[in-house]
């Protein structure tokens, strides 16, 4: 089964340079013993982008990952954050800036920055690269937010329809 080509909203072109602006906000509040946490799936593009413009900035900060779920395969947030994969290194005494893809429910974005702060970082810092309009107030919001996005279904740039599309460039939407 093939999926119906997404409506364009930002170019990768867009991405790229949303991507430096943002590297911009956050070198100065960071060092580099910060360990970007990249949450997974979605997060690992938008991360590996972002990593790679604070080392350009002369921010050469290390690197883990959680993988955290909520919303399977499906469009809706299950309301749950199921914990697949936690961190592989010590975090404690350092600097941590949480990273994923997109900012919905809040919930998963909320639930990394809990076990982060858990686990002894310093200081618990959060970028998403899109930030969607949510009818009611969210738990907590992002520190840095690259794009403010329309309340759409959004593919591509780590974003996905059933696993599907996160390989696209830029971003779309599937409405």
């Amino acid at each position: 089964m093939s999926d119906p080509d997404p409506t364009i909203l930002i170019s990768e072109a867009e991405v790229t340079q949303r991507v430096e602006a943002l590297a911009d906000r956050i070198a100065p509040r960071i060092d580099d013993q910060t360990v970007v946490v990249c949450l997974l799936t979605g997060g690992l593009w938008f991360a590996s982008d972002l990593t790679r413009a604070l080392a350009r900035r002369g921010r050469m900060v290390g690197f883990d990952a959680l993988w955290l779920a909520s919303y399977k395969d499906g469009r809706q947030s299950s309301g749950r954050c199921e914990v697949r994969a936690d961190l592989q290194r010590p975090i404690a005494g350092r600097k941590a800036l949480v990273v994923d893809d997109v900012f919905d429910t809040g919930l998963s974005l909320s639930e990394a920055a809990r076990l982060v702060r858990d686990s002894g970082a310093s200081e618990v810092l959060t970028a998403v690269f899109a930030r969607k309009p949510w009818p009611t107030p969210r738990a907590m919001e992002p520190d840095f937010v690259a794009w403010e996005a329309p309340g759409r279904f959004l593919v591509g740039y780590g974003m996905d329809v059933a696993g599907r599309m996160r390989g696209l460039p830029y971003i779309g939407a599937m409405d």
